[in-house]
């Protein structure tokens, strides 16, 4: 995931599915994509070039996955997204790996912002 220099950069992508086991096939089979697997409610999959995540830990919405930015601070981040217009709609979480939040844009889509540290 997230590394130096990837500030404010997309990092990631997570897919919301009802079955992890389903997705792992379908994707590996349809796009020859790899997975880690980091318990019964994630598992991360990696298509050669982004790596991104499919979870059961949130509801199934129709008109795509959630994007996750990478941000080496996310204090400042989450200060600079109010500024802009943005609403903070989950709070600062952790997660193994790191913490992150999730925000709404000013047209309503949800994106999210993470950090190792």
């Amino acid at each position: 995931m997230g590394t130096a220099g990837n500030d404010r950069r997309i990092d990631n992508i997570e897919f919301n599915v009802s079955d992890i086991a389903r997705s792992r096939e379908f994707y590996g089979k349809a796009f020859g994509w790899t997975f880690t697997d980091y318990g019964p409610t994630y598992c991360e999959f990696n298509d050669g070039r982004l790596t991104g995540g499919l979870t059961t830990g949130g509801a199934i919405k129709p008109g795509g996955p959630l994007v996750i930015l990478y941000a080496d601070d996310l204090g400042v981040t989450q200060k600079r997204i109010e500024q802009a217009g943005g609403r903070i709609v989950k709070p600062v979480f952790e997660f193994p790996g790191g913490r992150r939040f999730h925000f709404e844009d000013p047209d309503g889509y949800e994106l999210a912002v993470w950090s190792a540290t």
